[in-house]
């Protein structure tokens, strides 16, 4: 075993899926709060549609060079300079300001066509107010890329040192201030599409100076200085253009789903507010995966560690069903109440709640497969692979645009949500089958064969007991001040009958949590 492993102990992962998974449950519980305020505030309507647009440039540029292909490719290098002792504060330094002057030539460039990106996002919104609004907007938050690619980078950093708090808890002040901002520009009556866009620039800043205090404190001061080319970042750009492209590819898919839905009245609002309910389980699960997964896999990788690497994987998928599949049911059997008491308030009436149903039911079919991303993709990427992800994801986009463009005319908006979901288990399922070649690590072991099926069953069981619950239910789900504890009963029977089921099947045991947290001290 070498110093530098000795020195810089790989991440716990147990209690690192818990730590990172705890604030993103805050954040999205925090980000149902929010577009709740937003549902209240404008509906469906011009400014809601316009804001939610403009919000998704930063977040679709974020996949390149957030969480998505920069990150992707600079965690492995940067965790096996960890792992050997390497000049990694020096790699972090130059990653660093090569990526600030990428981003700011990017920034420039989006305010002066802003108005193309608009149309490309949304096709449906020119020749009405909802496209000069979104040009308005968009100007506004894009600089929000700037300040949470930085952010990823430092999250980055701490992470494959194994510190997961303050990038955990960062997103958190997202929706923190931007639920302040609502409350304030309602009671002093700001222009609400207004503030909220001001707001996420000054989010992004909040989350970068957290993670970058923290960073510092863990001795990785990073301070803006002129870019150099260097073999490492060389090296770096290299495997990172396949994972870009690879994010261009879900982005076209993000993009087919918009435009098809901004060719309906009122859809562009409906899918973000589904989007926004199935991410949370999506988040919890998926993100906490993909933090913790990959600097451990690249550091057992780098050090030889077979046994090791494919025991992490097989419990990170282990974990990711669990909590996504009785999701996944929950969605299916129960999702209008569930849109009903969350949503449907002021400018949000009726016939949106039965539309953002109908897409919370469809996403939730896709739960599972996007999850399961999450965990077989870091085989690739500690591999310095991002090739293969990329013409997997190439495959998964024309499944995605060959059901939503071609059902849109008969099905109408619902389409998009079933061209996503159906491309989501495409990808999972290719990402899986291609690993074959990759040896030991990327196999199933007996304890994950064992409990697949069971996991499975357990929550189908419980779907039947939410079924019958929503029954006797039904009533008092709709009376104004019955509605939240008639759905935390609901949600209540729901985890009592799958944890009950769980056990006795043999799907899941809370011994095998307790032990393997006390393992992990």
């Amino acid at each position: 075993m070498s110093t530098a492993r000795t020195a810089i102990p790989a991440p716990r992962l147990m209690r690192g899926f818990l730590t990172v998974g705890t604030w993103t449950l805050a954040s999205r519980i925090l980000g149902f709060v929010r577009e709740i305020f937003i549902a209240a505030a404008l509906g469906s309507g011009p400014v809601a549609q316009a804001f939610l647009v403009a919000f998704a440039l930063p977040n679709m540029f974020r996949r390149f060079f957030a969480e998505g292909a920069f990150n992707m490719a600079f965690v492995p290098l940067f965790s096996r300079k960890l792992e050997t002792g390497a000049d990694a504060m020096e790699f972090a330094r130059d990653a660093f300001a090569g990526l600030t002057t990428v981003l700011i030539a990017l920034t420039l460039l989006a305010q002066v066509f802003m108005p193309a990106l608009v149309y490309a996002m949304a096709a449906g919104f020119a020749g009405d107010e909802r496209f000069d609004l979104a040009v308005v907007f968009g100007r506004i938050v894009f600089p929000y890329i700037l300040l949470i690619s930085l952010a990823a980078l430092l999250s980055g950093v701490l992470n494959a040192s194994g510190r997961f708090l303050a990038a955990a808890a960062a997103p958190v002040a997202l929706n923190v201030i931007l639920i302040a901002a609502l409350w304030a520009g309602q009671r002093f009556g700001w222009a609400t599409g207004l503030t909220l866009s001001w707001s996420v620039l000054v989010a992004g800043i909040v989350q970068l100076a957290v993670v970058w205090i923290a960073a510092s404190r863990a001795g990785f001061r990073l301070l803006p200085r002129l870019p150099r080319m260097t073999p490492d970042l060389r090296k770096l750009a290299i495997i990172a253009a396949p994972a870009a492209l690879a994010g261009g590819v879900v982005q076209i898919n993000l993009l087919v789903g918009r435009q098809v839905g901004s060719q309906f009245d009122g859809a562009i609002a409906w899918l973000s507010y589904a989007d926004r309910l199935y991410q949370l389980p999506l988040g919890v699960v998926g993100i906490a995966i993909g933090v913790v997964l990959l600097p451990d896999l690249s550091r057992r990788l780098g050090a030889q560690d077979v046994a090791g690497g494919r025991d992490a994987m097989n419990r990170a998928a282990e974990f990711a069903l669990i909590l996504s599949v009785p999701c996944a049911v929950a969605f299916l059997i129960i999702p209008l109440p569930l849109v009903q008491v969350l949503f449907q308030r002021g400018a949000f009436g009726a016939d949106d709640s039965a539309a953002t149903a109908l897409a919370v039911a469809v996403y939730g079919l896709g739960l599972p497969a996007f999850v399961l991303q999450k965990v077989w993709q870091p085989l690739y990427f500690a591999r310095e692979d991002t090739r293969t992800p990329f013409w997997l994801a190439l495959v998964s986009m024309l499944v995605n645009v060959g059901i939503a463009v071609g059902l849109a005319p008969a099905l109408g908006f619902i389409a998009a949500a079933i061209g996503t979901s159906l491309a989501g288990w495409t990808m999972a399922i290719l990402l899986i089958v291609f690993t074959r070649g990759m040896g030991e690590a990327a196999r199933l072991d007996a304890r994950l064969k064992r409990r697949i099926w069971r996991i499975v069953l357990a929550a189908l069981l419980m779907g039947v007991a939410l079924w019958l619950a929503e029954v006797v239910l039904g009533p008092a789900l709709g009376l104004a001040g019955w509605r939240y504890p008639a759905l935390a009963l609901l949600i209540g029977i729901g985890v009592l009958s799958y944890g009950w089921a769980g056990n006795l099947l043999g799907a899941f045991s809370l011994r095998d949590i307790a032990r393997g947290l006390r393992r992990q001290r």
